[in-house]
């Protein structure tokens, strides 16, 4: 089968612009500075965005809320707001959190601050993980998402 050139024109016209785009990098300076990682990465469909597990760390790279669940997860969702916020998302974006704890026994207190922060009607997929540590001791919840930029 041979295209005409009108014909490959509008074939190309069909393909998304952004396919030969690259993946964007992005480390807000309102989050902690990353250490070996990206905080957040959008795809080269310019849509798919995945922020990085974000713990209780404020942007000077200090915890928030030493040995405290509740103080801990409260922050840890003001990162995640920080972070969707700095790609002119927000929370009604996300697809899918992946919630990793330290105490699982903690689960009532993470639905609490949850359901402050988010919608109870639009809850996105969540995996709720307890793992025996962290990166670091001192860290209790840390928590990964993945959020779909909508068409402005």
């Amino acid at each position: 089968m041979k295209l005409t050139p009108v014909a490959l024109v509008a074939l190309f016209a069909l393909l998304p612009a952004s396919m030969s785009a690259q993946v964007r990098r992005i480390n807000p300076p309102t989050l902690s500075p990353p250490t070996g990682y990206t905080h957040i990465t959008i795809g080269p469909d310019g849509s798919t965005v995945h922020i990085a597990g974000q713990v209780a760390l404020d942007n000077k790279g200090q915890l928030v809320g030493a040995g405290d669940f509740r103080a801990q997860t409260q922050k840890v969702f003001d990162n995640l707001r920080l972070a969707l916020e700095a790609v002119g998302a927000s929370f009604d974006d996300v697809l899918k959190m992946t919630t990793f704890v330290t105490d699982a026994s903690n689960v009532a207190a993470f639905r609490e601050v949850r359901n402050a922060v988010l919608r109870p009607d639009q809850l996105p997929a969540n995996t709720f993980v307890e793992v025996k540590a962290l990166a670091r001791a001192e860290w209790l919840i840390e928590i990964e998402a993945v959020a779909m930029l909508r068409a402005r």
